[in-house]
């Protein structure tokens, strides 16, 4: 897959537990169907930071990668902000 073509999210580190993984909340909003009004969706990803450089709370980017565990399909791209 073209890396141009892989999927990329913003979101929050949630936790750092793992060695060389992160929790990541990514949150959007989607209009209901029926009623219209606006409600707040999050789905959590699994994530590859290989220099355990992320903390709980940094906001950070993510990229869509080949399959590296059962449950990691991420990795880290760049820490856009970090925790106050």
């Amino acid at each position: 897959m073209e890396r141009n073509l892989r999927k990329e999210r913003a979101g929050v580190v949630l936790s750092n537990k793992g060695d060389k993984s992160i929790t990541v909340a990514v949150k959007w909003k989607e209009k209901h169907p029926i009623y219209g009004k606006f409600v707040q969706k999050t789905k959590k990803y699994h994530a590859h930071d290989e220099k355990n450089e992320c903390n709980i709370g940094d906001t950070v980017s993510i990229m869509e990668t080949r399959p590296l565990s059962k449950t990691k399909r991420w990795r880290l791209v760049e820490i856009i902000e970090r925790a106050k």
